[in-house]
């Protein structure tokens, strides 16, 4: 009788040893599957920061087409003020000239002043010699 003793005793460990590696597969399973879930999560968060941050971007890209658009035109604008301002400056530089001659003829002046004698009250009766 020991025999079957024996017997039950191996057949008892190997059921022992069936539940305890049928238990660590089971948990080593549980915890890939843990794992493969929260790697998912990740991905599908990662997914819809992606989204929004493309949505923000395509709003940045409308707005700086309508930025181009508006630069193209002030461009266009001010190519036509490009002719004013180069007569402004031809304006100005002729200002600058006859600031200079009527600086000159106004020493002139000056100077015939002083050589000439001062005329009197009596120059009205000049005109009619």
């Amino acid at each position: 009788m020991a025999c079957p003793n024996k017997k039950e005793a191996g057949m008892q460990q190997k059921d022992n040893l069936a539940d305890s590696l049928n238990d660590l597969f089971t948990s080593v399973s549980n915890m890939v599957k843990s794992e493969l879930q929260g790697t998912n999560n990740q991905l599908e968060l990662l997914e819809k920061m992606n989204a929004r941050v493309s949505e923000e971007y395509k709003g940045f890209g409308d707005v700086a087409s309508g930025l181009r658009v508006n630069v193209e035109q002030l461009k266009g604008k001010s190519g036509n003020f490009e002719e004013y301002v180069h007569q402004i400056e031809e304006i100005e530089k002729q200002v600058t000239e006859f600031e200079a001659v009527i600086s000159v003829l106004d020493k002139y002046v000056s100077l015939l002043e002083s050589k000439s004698p001062p005329l009197n009250s009596d120059a009205s009766t000049l005109g009619d010699c």
